[in-house]
């Protein structure tokens, strides 16, 4: 029976969307399936780990309403393989689907829809905020490098959004280095705090893709909902107490001085070269008009760069890991970056001038 007929792109596009959560090995074979239903003309597709939900709107269909489960890599890569103005067939007959595209044909098992578990989404919404994609987009990619990954601190495994009167911020960090981004929002909230698991802040970059549209954030109990525009991601939140990141901002480190981004990065990128492969450390010494960069290896190899800047003030001699530096350089499109020192023991201060709204503090370690 015939249940779809569409162009490659209508069909690919949304499951491209749903499907990176998916997960290949899991415990319920069913959630390496996608559920496609077919109502009111529209193709919905809806993919879940039970930690983390996608729902998007596809194709238009006037074939009638139907509804199954399959496999959501072979059915991506079928679609992807094929060729761009190809026009797509799909039948199903007893639980099994063809997909069908001029003379390639493609017979995929089915699962029972019925068996797709979903969910269960709070109905009470606690705050509700609205932002350009781009400006979520941009606060992301500040902050979300400083995530931890696989940490036995579960909370640190994730993003910090919180919300307070007109103010959003995101935060992240590994427990070494926390980086910090803030912007204003159309609101007035109570202050609120939710923990974004990693894999969802990842996903949720890939769907922010319409810089000048909004996106619909809301908080419900233990889960967050983001809407933009076909799209809805729901995620579970992390449960525990993130660190109070005011109290690891330095306020008092006096050894300032501002330096052109892409100068820094470029003499950190070759001096990497031959930093210790295990332990990536940088050593910085710091002195009237000039900052010097060197790196060193177990094989005694060396590498050292020497950079003009303007700092008329005391000389420090501090270490890094040099990864944790060009991350936070990587990361922002400005010209200039402000560094602050306090001592070779304390945590050093990354800034934007003249931007209020973006800091990264990185801790310093032994070389």
């Amino acid at each position: 029976m015939l249940i779809l007929q569409t162009e490659r792109d209508a069909l690919l596009k949304p499951l491209q969307t749903a499907t990176g959560i998916v997960e290949r090995k899991h415990t319920l074979p069913i959630l390496a399936n996608v559920l496609l239903e077919s109502k009111g003309g529209k193709v919905h597709i809806l993919a879940t780990d039970l930690e983390i939900q996608i729902h998007t709107q596809g194709a238009d269909n006037d074939k009638g309403d139907f509804q199954l489960t399959t496999n959501a890599k072979k059915l991506q890569d079928i679609l992807r393989a094929l060729p761009e103005s190809a026009n797509v067939q799909l039948d199903l007959e007893d639980h099994k689907l063809t997909l069908k595209a001029g003379k390639s044909r493609f017979n995929l098992q089915t699962l029972p829809p019925a068996d797709f578990p979903t969910m269960n989404i709070g109905e009470t919404t606690h705050t509700q905020f609205s932002l350009p994609q781009e400006t979520l987009k941009h606060m992301i990619s500040q902050v979300q490098y400083s995530m931890a990954v696989q940490d036995i601190r579960y909370y640190l495994n994730g993003l910090l959004m919180q919300v307070e009167g007109n103010q959003l911020r995101l935060v992240a960090t590994d427990g070494h280095r926390l980086a910090y981004a803030s912007t204003t929002i159309e609101a007035e909230l109570a202050k609120q705090d939710v923990i974004l698991p990693r894999k969802t802040v990842l996903e949720l970059v890939k769907l922010l893709n319409q810089p000048k549209e909004a996106i619909q954030i809301e908080l419900l109990d233990n889960q967050v909902r983001f809407q933009c525009g076909d799209t809805t991601i729901v995620s579970k939140v992390i449960d525990g107490k993130f660190p109070d990141y005011n109290r690891v901002i330095p306020l008092d480190n006096d050894k300032i001085f501002v330096i052109n981004r892409a100068t820094l990065l470029g003499a950190l990128e070759r001096s990497a070269i031959l930093a210790n492969e295990k332990f990536r450390g940088v050593r910085l010494q710091l002195a009237a008009g000039s900052l010097k960069i060197t790196c060193s290896n177990s094989e005694q190899e060396e590498a050292s760069e020497e950079l003009e800047i303007a700092y008329a003030g005391e000389s420090l001699e501090i270490g890094f890991n040099i990864q944790f530096l060009m991350d936070v350089l990587r990361s922002t499109s400005s010209d200039d970056i402000q560094i602050a020192f306090g001592d070779a023991n304390r945590s050093t201060l990354f800034t934007i001038p003249n931007h209020p709204d973006f800091k990264y503090i990185v801790m310093p370690m032994r070389i």
